[in-house]
């Protein structure tokens, strides 16, 4: 007589889901989550941004910037990473990450753990491992990623993302509000802006700055960057000199009146703390690394809202069920 019971593995698989998807948010984060389940999560996820960048080194400050735009909206989750469905718009479709690249190093990362630690490393991990050993490739410092994330089963909506990422026409006022409401200060967020001393923007989130009445650009600076706009590709690198190292050139350049955008250049010439920052990384490498890689932890440990279901996705484009 045939057995009207489930199979035992489809009875396991559900079992899992169901244990991945009930993980508990919030809780604390540490250094060595893995150190039992994936002892090797952090060689792996080396080995594969080596090669990535090796092949294309613009990975690298794409990897950086996916780790902004996904701790910025509802923490750092890996909501950025979700695909749309029928009944969930995706944060990727927004405006303001509709450049976003990187996507495919860290299914490839998330690819080579699910082989090795099948079902444990999240997606949200992923990145900020990457965006650390990005940081690293590019000649910048390295710092102790506390981990433990977890993956949110659901992007943010399109309103709320479009109002929570920094806007590159913003002004000073604007940049430390929005960093303070993710507890971040007036030094995370100049030392997180020192990010802009790789990668390149688009035309259309520079465009107003070299084009404008703005008096606070150097003219020779203003005139290079507009040919860049009418160019092929339509982008301009943050920084001229060494647009694929990070140093602390991004900080000397706005002393020059050479920032890329206008939220970069609102960071230098209102006096006080902001001008001593930048005055301070501007000639101290060393203390732009050591605040940059402090900030980029305490950025990695805002959490998702208490509440919102998490979970260890399999697959970083989508939900596990």
């Amino acid at each position: 007589m045939a057995s009207s019971s489930v199979p035992s593995w489809v009875a396991l698989a559900l079992l899992l889901l169901v244990a991945l998807a009930a993980t508990a948010n919030g809780n604390e984060l540490s250094a060595g989550y893995y150190e039992n389940t994936c002892p090797n999560v952090q060689s792996v996820v080396r080995s594969v941004m080596a090669s990535s960048v090796a092949a294309k080194p613009r990975m690298a400050p794409a990897v950086l910037r996916l780790f902004f735009h996904d701790c910025f909206i509802n923490g750092c989750d890996a909501s950025v990473l979700l695909d749309a469905t029928s009944f969930s718009p995706s944060e990727k479709d927004v405006k303001p990450n509709a450049s976003l690249t990187g996507f495919t190093v860290i299914d490839d990362i998330k690819s080579a753990l699910e082989h090795d630690c099948p079902a444990t490393v999240s997606c949200a991990d992923v990145i900020a491992l990457a965006s650390r050993d990005a940081v690293a490739l590019l000649g910048g410092p390295t710092w102790s990623v506390p981990l433990g994330r977890k993956d949110s089963r659901f992007a943010a909506d399109p309103e709320s993302t479009g109002k929570g990422l920094p806007s590159p026409h913003d002004d000073l006022g604007e940049l430390i509000t929005m960093f303070a409401q993710l507890n971040l200060d007036a030094r995370d967020m100049t030392a997180l802006s020192g990010a802009h001393t790789v990668g390149m923007a688009n035309c259309d989130h520079y465009r107003d700055r070299v084009y404008g009445p703005n008096g606070d650009i150097d003219p020779s600076f203003a005139q290079t960057t507009r040919q860049k706009c009418q160019g092929t590709s339509g982008k301009a690198p943050f920084d001229v000199q060494t647009p694929m190292r990070f140093d602390n050139a991004y900080y000397r350049n706005l002393i020059a009146r050479r920032g890329l955008l206008t939220s970069d250049q609102t960071l230098y010439g209102g006096g006080g703390l902001q001008d001593n920052l930048v005055e301070m990384y501007s000639t101290d490498g060393e203390a732009f690394a050591r605040d940059f890689a402090k900030a980029m932890v305490k950025m990695g440990n805002i959490p998702p809202p208490k509440g919102m279901p998490v979970e260890v996705r399999l697959k970083c484009s989508m939900a596990n069920y």
